[in-house]
This record gives C-alpha cells, sequence and structure tokens, in this order.
C-alpha cells in the first residue's frame, strides 16, 4: 500500500491520537465561540488546528509564540489604521515594509520564537485588508483576533495536556542517548581521517542541532523538563568537544612517521574500540594508562602529543556520558553551558524579506487597479505565504503543496458549506459535517511528507465553510473566496519560484566569510560557552554546505573550506583551553600571538598568504619552551603546531580558484 494511502486508510495508533486530541479541542474552541457570541468563531478553530503539535510542550510554545505575534500584530495594525488608513498606497506600502521586517527577523532565528515573528507579519494584513473601507472597526477586529486566539490555544493546551499526554522531556531523553551514540560513532570515524568521517560528521552535527530545537519545547514542561534541558545543553558542548578531539588526534596522526604509527597502532585500536562501544570497558583506566604513556621517554615527542590528545578524548568521552546520565535522570548540572547558537545571515534575511514586501505590493497594485472586492483575500493568502515559507530553502515546493491543499478544499468545502450546512440545524451536525474531513486532513498532517498540503486542506477548509452563528450560504461569494485564495496562493508561489535568492557561488562566500568572523572572534571569547557558540555556527554552515561534499572540482572546495575553518577553530579552541588549564603561562607572547592570529583570519586564506602564522607561531612557541613545564604547555606546544599546518594547508588550497559551479 502506498504510504500516502496508508496515511487515511490504515493510520497508527499515534496518528489517530493526534487527530483526535486536535478535533476535539478544534471542537471545544468552537462550541465556546458560538457560546461566547464571539465575532469570529472560525478564528478560535483555526488556532486549535495551527498550534496543533504531537507533543505538550510543543503545544504550548507554539501557543504561546502565537499569542505573543498576534498581540504585536493587533497593536502594529490598529496603529497603522490609525495613521496610513485615509492613503490607501502609503498604508499598504507600509504594511509591505512591516511584512518584510518580520520575515527577515523570522529568518535569522531558529529556534521556535521565529514563529512569533511570522504571526506579527501576517496579523496585519488579516486585521487590516478585510476592514479597509471601514477602519473604525480596526480596534474591535483586534479585540476579537486576540480573544479567539487565545481561546484556541488554550482548549489546545489544556486537551493536550488531559488527553493521552506526550510529553517532550520523555522523547528527549531517548533522542539525547541516540545522539550521544551518533557522536561516539563520529569521534571512532573521525581518528581515520577525513576520508571516512563525512557522512557520520554530518549525521552527528544534525542530530545534536535536532535535539537543539527539541530542547526549547521541554523547558515549558516543568522542573523536570528544564532539568533536561540544561543537561542537554552540557551534553551538545562535551559531543561536540569530542568531535574536536577525536578530530585533532586524527590531524596529530598524520604528522607521524611510519614507525612512529605503527609504535602507536595499538593505542589507537584500544581509543576505537572504547568509541565503538562506550559503555562497555573501563574508560578512566585508559585514559590515565594514555596519560602515563605521553610521558614516557621511549616515545618521540611527535607521539607523546598524539597520545596526549588520545587521553582528552577518553576524558571527554566520559564527560559526555556524565552530561548524558544528567538528561535521562533529570539530574541537575553544574556548569551548563549556554544554548547552541546558529548562523545568522543578515543580509540574506533582508533579500527574503523584500521578496514579500514585493509581492505583496505588486498584489496591492492589482487590487488597487481592478477593484475586485476579494482581492483583499488574494493579498492576505500571499502575506501568509510569504510570511510562512519565503525564508526557507525549498520555499517554492511547499507553497506548491499549500496550492495543493487549496485545491482539495475548494471542492470538499462546496459540498459541505453550501449543500449540507444549509440542510443542518445544530452544533452537532455542523461538528459532524466538517468534522469528518478535518479528520483525514489532520491524519495527513501527522505524517511529515505530507503536513503541508493537509494543514492548508484543513484551514483553508475551515475559512470556506466559515462556521458563526449566523450563518449565511452565497455561492458567488464562496466562488471569489476560492478564486482569492487561488490568486493570491499562485503569485506568492510564483514569486517564491521566479525571484531566486542565495546563488550557490554567493551564499557560500558569505559562509567561509561568516566563518572567518568567527574565527577571529573566537581568539578573544571567553572560554565559557565558546563551545557550543562556535561548533552550533559551524554545524548550520556544514549542514548547507553539506550538497558540496560529493561534487568535484571548485564545488567540493566550498566543502574543504567549510572542513578546513572547522579544524582551524578545533585547533584554537584547544590550545586556549591548553593554555587555560596550564599552571602558569607566558601571557604577553600569549596575548601578542592571539591579537596577530586575530588579524590574519580578518582576510581570506590565499597562497601568497601561507606563511603569515609562522613568525607569531615561532615567537609562542619559543615563550612555551622557556616557561615551567607542564603537561598542559606541551598540548598547548602540539596545538600551535597544528594550527599553523592546518592554517598552511588551507592557504595552499585556494590555488584553484573557486568557481561558479
Amino acid at each position: 500500500m502506498r504510504d500516502t494511502l496508508s496515511a487515511f486508510v490504515a493510520p497508527n495508533s499515534l496518528a489517530l491520537q493526534f487527530a483526535i486530541k486536535t478535533l476535539l479541542s478544534g471542537g471545544l474552541a468552537l462550541w465556546l465561540a458560538f457560546r461566547f457570541d464571539l465575532a469570529q468563531p472560525s478564528w478560535a478553530l483555526m488556532t486549535a488546528l495551527i498550534v496543533a503539535q504531537p507533543l505538550s510542550g510543543m503545544v504550548v510554545q507554539k501557543g504561546l509564540a502565537r499569542l505573543l505575534g498576534t498581540c504585536v500584530g493587533t497593536s502594529v495594525a490598529v496603529l497603522f489604521v490609525a495613521l496610513f488608513a485615509q492613503a490607501p498606497w502609503l498604508f499598504l506600502t507600509v504594511m509591505a515594509l512591516w511584512l518584510g521586517l518580520c520575515t527577515a527577523a523570522s529568518t535569522l532565528l531558529r529556534s521556535a520564537w521565529a514563529y512569533a515573528f511570522v504571526l506579527a507579519g501576517y496579523t496585519v494584513a488579516i486585521i487590516c485588508l478585510p476592514i479597509t473601507d471601514t477602519p473604525l472597526l480596526a480596534f474591535d477586529e483586534a479585540i476579537a483576533r486576540c480573544t479567539e486566539i487565545c481561546l484556541g490555544i488554550l482548549c489546545s493546551m489544556v486537551i493536550s495536556a488531559v488527553l493521552w499526554p506526550q510529553r517532550v522531556e520523555r522523547q528527549l531523553a531517548k533522542q539525547a542517548r541516540a545522539t550521544w551514540l551518533s557522536g561516539c560513532a563520529a569521534a571512532a570515524e573521525a581518528l581515520g581521517g577525513r576520508s571516512g568521517e563525512q557522512r557520520s560528521l554530518l549525521d552527528t552535527l544534525g542530530r545534536i542541532v535536532a535535539v537543539d530545537a527539541q530542547r526549547e519545547h521541554a523547558w515549558f514542561e516543568g522542573p523536570l523538563g528544564r532539568l533536561r534541558a540544561r543537561g542537554l545543553r552540557a551534553m551538545s558542548r562535551d559531543l561536540l568537544s569530542l568531535l574536536r578531539l577525536a578530530r585533532g588526534v586524527a590531524r596529530q596522526w598524520q604528522q607521524l612517521e611510519e614507525g612512529e604509527a605503527s609504535a602507536l597502532a595499538p593505542w589507537l585500536e584500544r581509543l576505537r574500540q572504547q568509541l565503538a562501544q562506550p559503555e562497555e570497558g573501563d574508560a578512566e583506566a585508559l585514559a590515565e594508562q594514555l596519560r602515563e604513556a605521553s610521558q614516557a621517554e621511549v616515545y618521540s615527542l611527535a607521539q607523546q602529543y598524539c597520545l596526549g590528545r588520545m587521553a582528552l578524548v577518553v576524558r571527554q568521552l566520559s564527560a559526555a556520558r556524565t552530561a548524558l546520565l544528567a538528561v535521562e535522570q533529570g539530574r541537575e548540572l553544574a556548569d551548563a553551558p549556554p544554548a547552541l547558537s546558529w548562523h545568522r545571515d543578515v543580509w540574506l534575511a533582508l533579500a527574503y524579506g523584500m521578496r514579500s514586501s514585493l509581492t505583496l505590493l505588486i498584489l496591492s497594485a492589482f487590487w488597487m487597479a481592478t477593484g475586485w472586492p476579494a482581492a483583499s483575500g488574494a493579498l492576505l493568502l500571499a502575506a501568509v505565504v510569504c510570511s510562512l515559507f519565503a525564508s526557507r530553502e525549498n520555499a517554492d515546493l511547499i507553497g506548491v503543496a499549500f496550492l495543493r491543499g487549496i485545491l482539495y478544499a475548494v471542492p470538499t468545502a462546496f459540498v459541505v458549506g453550501q449543500l449540507l450546512l444549509p440542510q443542518l440545524s445544530s452544533f452537532a451536525m455542523l461538528s459532524l459535517a466538517m468534522g469528518v474531513p478535518l479528520f483525514f486532513g489532520l491524519l495527513g498532517m501527522s505524517r511529515p511528507a505530507l503536513a503541508g498540503t493537509a494543514t492548508s486542506f484543513c484551514l483553508h477548509f475551515v475559512v470556506l465553510c466559515g462556521p458563526k452563528n449566523q450563518m449565511s450560504y452565497d455561492v458567488a461569494f464562496f466562488l471569489n473566496e476560492a478564486l482569492a485564495m487561488l490568486i493570491g496562493v499562485g503569485c506568492a508561489v510564483m514569486a517564491l519560484r521566479v525571484v531566486v535568492i542565495g546563488n550557490p557561488l554567493w551564499r557560500s562566500r558569505r559562509l567561509l566569510q561568516a566563518s572567518l568572523d568567527d574565527l577571529a572572534r573566537l581568539c578573544s571569547r571567553t572560554l565559557g560557552g565558546a563551545e557550543n557558540w562556535f561548533g552550533g555556527r559551524m554545524a548550520d554552515r556544514l549542514l548547507v554546505l553539506a550538497r558540496y561534499s560529493n561534487q568535484a572540482g571548485n564545488a567540493r572546495q566550498r566543502w574543504e573550506d567549510g572542513l578546513s575553518s572547522l579544524d582551524l577553530g578545533d585547533e584554537l579552541l584547544h590550545l586556549r583551553a591548553c593554555l587555560a588549564a596550564a599552571p602558569s603561562t607566558p601571557r604577553q607572547a600569549e596575548l601578542a600571538f592571539f591579537e596577530r592570529l586575530r588579524l590574519v583570519f580578518a582576510a581570506s586564506p590565499a597562497p601568497e598568504r601561507v606563511h603569515e602564522l609562522d613568525a607569531p607561531a615561532q615567537a609562542l612557541g619559543e615563550a612555551l619552551r622557556h616557561a615551567a613545564p607542564s603537561i598542559e604547555l606541551r598540548l598547548a606546544a602540539a596545538a600551535l603546531t597544528q594550527l599553523t599546518h592546518s592554517w598552511r594547508q588551507w592557504c595552499r588550497q585556494q590555488e584553484v580558484p573557486h568557481g561558479a559551479t
């Protein structure tokens, strides 16, 4: 049976629970809206459908974000009407600029709170466009929308918490273990060098980013959820450190002579086995043995450096396991770091915002030129689509799925809203007539592949049926509304497809420049939280650049640049951590080196800059040799050598210029 058909014919128990809970919350919201004689009961029903999520914490956060965005949007709508209602072109221009600003702001945020900016953007259109001829009703519309949205959110929260509750924090513990195991496997593969680590590295980074997004939802599920969220921040930091140290061992291994590598091969194999089976064996004993071996005079200096890094890998594995247990058991961690940071591209966000504004202005010109009353509905739908999808990588494809949902909703709503509802006279019969199509739509919403189309179907089905206390049935009005929906969403999809933003070459260069800027800031940034700050941003960039990892030529170079910047950041973090842990350091030489390093990172790597780090690195290395000896300073010297080597290697890679392919 095809997956699409099985979603409706043979749904699993979780899909059935989700559909039943959402349908009940929507029905409760609609019934209360009728009982309180609210102006637009359909808004309460739609809100219950929109904030529907499989897990309770997700419902709470999305509901709060929707409420916050709605309150801001309604306030701005009243302000715009008060200032610009008498000048239609100025009014539409200001509304388009506001939509673009909110789209840009939502693009810059990776957290679930970006949804608040989305709501703040298109709520202005929802309130202002239907009342352009009666601006005095703006305040009443704003109050009505806030009231009905609050009602829908409250009903969803209550039903989600009472009926088949599923908590994010429980899922978080399972996802944390899977992420930890993936990180250990990626670290084991990283020991073999770059050729075998790409897929596992990307998989682990993707898991870390995904589970960090769930962490936000768990925060709203009480003390246990917050404890697990804090533990997850520590686990993300420790896994990023584990990957950094394992990749450092691989780079150090490449500096060994063949005989030196053969002598250390048994140690490397033991380390791999420990990472492959992280819950077995005595990690502490292995770390102590590696530390003692790193000080043995039978090994060369390069071998000692390599063994010292191996010992750090094992110790970091133990730290990551401790953080994992804190997540699973809900224990407090004293050193929980800040959350993962993420890559922000202000210029790209502004470009997305401008595209949304231009789409709305073009449709506004069409409205003003034709005077078509239903064109306000087209404007409204275009604003919604641009707000929701303009910042997505595959925005046009999502928009097409949204359009497909409207095409399914129109005939269904005509049969229910224009043929069945006129024959019914009770809320029970109304619920039955609308509930059956919505139930199947909600089953589709539970499948990620169908969620876009199914969500669009449910929302537009409600809009076209328009349940309210005083029902009116007008086929001409229905057809105008349906046509406006198709035109509005169609224009938005066309804009998303025609106005392509983010040329691959332009974007990869911006990612490279952002990485260099972060490397420069990493020279002086406080070490506390630096792992999550740099690691989170690089994870975002590498996940974008992963599309080039299997290509050849200049396209492949973009991926190599991402890995090279990650290597430099890893060595820089390791160097600073070793210097911070040392009993005493040559402070002046250290400050001079990092200041010079910051200036080097301020410009892009190039073949003529291959030796720019040699002199400052030599000066710091000489100062380290004259300082009081310690294991931390020996590891710092090794990190300094690797940092210089990684910079030289990256500069030599630039001998082949980047192309546009």
